[in-house]
């Protein structure tokens, strides 16, 4: 039997900062046909917040440190103001959407990361992502939109980087559906040279990859969402892409496809 396809869409904190991106990106989402799960993360605006509370943001390696403080600033920010913000607009394009947490629905266990070699505080490692929860939501005609957050089963929140728990939801749901990961930022996809954004390498296998890395061509934030996409690749995600929203709903748009 032919399983169902499903779209899995993370969008990137750059667009989240631009009230005409964000709009523009929820209309190609409403607009990409079959079941869809956005997810989305939110770190820019965390700082923001906690800047005007008067918390400091720590950072190491582009890695939040995620203490007590910001924690409670990553769980209002991530799993209500942003969140119910993005829930609220889906519904005005007509999407049936609806938030998730991680603890919602125990939709995304996770383990609170060992404090060696960094103790980031309190940030999540995912255990499991419940499928039958997500599926759940899916065939019921809604759309999940899944935030930054994950929980550990005892009654504590975690903060989770959003491009680890799309490709971990992606993974977990590509047992039950033909399922697509899609990671959207304002680049038109992986460039070969960052200063023109004509040079969109169509398709890239691992191998490619790591070059890039060796001569500094792929740094910072590109680099986990290409590991966490090669990622999926090996665990029977079936196709993943990088690119700028128009890819959602335009296949001759230049995006970048990965491959093993």
């Amino acid at each position: 039997m032919k399983k169902k396809q499903l779209s899995i869409v993370k969008i990137g904190g750059e667009i989240l900062n631009k009230e005409n991106s964000t709009d523009i990106f929820l209309k190609k989402f409403n607009a990409l046909k079959g079941l869809k799960i956005l997810v989305h993360g939110g770190g820019k605006q965390a700082s923001t917040l906690a800047n005007r509370m008067g918390i400091e943001s720590k950072m190491i390696n582009g890695r939040r440190i995620t203490d007590s403080e910001n924690l409670d600033i990553a769980i209002m920010v991530y799993g209500g103001l942003l969140n119910k913000k993005l829930v609220a607009r889906l519904q005005a394009t007509g999407c049936a959407a609806i938030g998730v947490s991680g603890a919602d629905g125990n939709a995304v266990l996770a383990n609170k990361r060992p404090p060696q070699p960094i103790d980031f505080g309190f940030a999540g490692d995912i255990e499991k992502v419940n499928s039958d929860f997500l599926k759940l939501l899916l065939e019921g005609g809604h759309t999940p939109v899944m935030c930054a957050l994950s929980h550990d089963g005892k009654g504590q929140m975690l903060n989770t980087n959003a491009d680890t728990i799309a490709s971990e939801t992606a993974i977990a749901m590509s047992s039950l559906y033909d399922t697509k990961l899609y990671y959207v930022f304002d680049k038109p996809g992986v460039l070969e040279d960052v200063d023109d954004e004509s040079s969109v390498i169509r398709n890239m296998s691992e191998a490619i990859y790591q070059d890039l890395i060796a001569s500094n061509q792929i740094t910072d934030g590109m680099i986990p969402k290409l590991d966490n996409g090669y990622h999926a690749l090996r665990h029977q995600v079936a196709q993943v892409y990088l690119g700028n929203v128009k890819m959602l709903t335009d296949a001759k748009i230049p995006s970048t496809r990965i491959r093993l």
